[in-house]
């Protein structure tokens, strides 16, 4: 694919993009001051829920994110001797946090498709992924969304690479993955992506310059900008 401003051809051809940590984030106060009010450290409930025995069955969508939580709280109340209701209190908080779209990577992510490449969301997910982009009024964003939880597959196993590559239409060595998570963006690379690990604004907007440039050739970030971009 070549700039329509000046012919260049562009670093890349299609943008696949984490959902979590990069897009949407999680407002897990009231979980926070649940596990204080139960004497157990900050996270605990986290570690039971996504360990990956416990995890797994949700983003590949074998189960749903309320017999999930049920998993949960059985766990917090055998494995950390925590009372039945306050297991399915902490466990009912974690899979009902609230969460909210960082809008600044939300108009980055918009500027992809304006300049006329395709974007994908590839995120490890639950079954109600569709609800959840809906509510955060995000269903036009992405050409494609590839879920775990509905093809079966996450991330970093190189079938959901392959996947999102299919849908954009473009060769995985003309992709730049986006996620918060070293061990995905490794993955990507090596099937031939360009990877950034996400860390913040400053990444992403650093990895899309070409864009922003009217498709300059260059790939690499401006010098200091301490952006991960691997290839």
């Amino acid at each position: 694919m070549t700039s329509a401003a000046h012919g260049t051809a562009r670093p890349f051809d299609a943008v696949l993009c984490d959902l979590d940590n990069v897009i949407r984030f999680y407002d897990s106060s009231r979980l926070t001051g649940l596990e204080r009010a139960a004497g157990v450290p900050e996270g605990t409930t986290a570690a039971v829920a996504f360990h990956p025995d416990q995890g797994r069955p949700l983003i590949l969508g074998q189960v749903t994110k309320e017999q999930w939580a049920e998993g949960v709280a059985g766990r917090l109340t055998d494995d950390v001797a925590l009372p039945a209701q306050q297991a399915r209190e902490l466990a009912g908080a974690l899979a009902r946090s609230p969460f909210e779209a960082d809008q600044t990577v939300v108009s980055a992510l918009r500027g992809v498709r304006s300049a006329g490449l395709p974007l994908v969301l590839v995120t490890n997910a639950a079954l109600d992924l569709d609800q959840d982009l809906a509510a955060m009024g995000l269903t036009d964003l992405a050409d494609h969304v590839v879920n775990s939880a509905v093809e079966g597959v996450a991330k970093p196993e190189a079938e959901i690479y392959a996947i999102a590559a299919g849908r954009a239409g473009v060769a995985p060595g003309r992709c730049l993955f986006v996620d918060d998570t070293p061990e995905n963006v490794e993955a990507a690379v090596a099937l031939g992506m360009t990877g950034v690990h996400y860390r913040g604004h400053a990444d992403l907007h650093a990895a899309l310059a070409a864009l922003r440039n009217q498709g300059g050739t260059s790939q690499r970030c401006p010098q200091g900008c301490g952006v991960d971009l691997i290839s």
